[in-house]
């Protein structure tokens, strides 16, 4: 019983991790925010891949959770 607690925790707290990185990730591609890491800019072409992927995973966890 205690297991499937902290099993929806974490699928709550990753969920809504991941359901916010893509936010920011579209975001990003709307309003064409630079990122820079060091000094050196990080290509738009990540965010075209990182918002369909966090997105995937916080729908994974979604679903994973209405499952238990």
């Amino acid at each position: 019983m205690k297991g499937n607690i902290f099993l929806k925790l974490y699928l709550i707290v990753s969920g809504a991790v991941f359901l916010l990185v893509s936010i920011f990730h579209l975001f990003r591609l709307i309003h064409h925010w630079p990122i820079l890491v060091g000094g050196t800019p990080i290509p738009h072409i990540l965010s075209y891949i990182g918002f369909p992927v966090s997105l995937a995973y916080a729908l994974w966890a979604l679903w994973l959770l209405r499952r238990k």
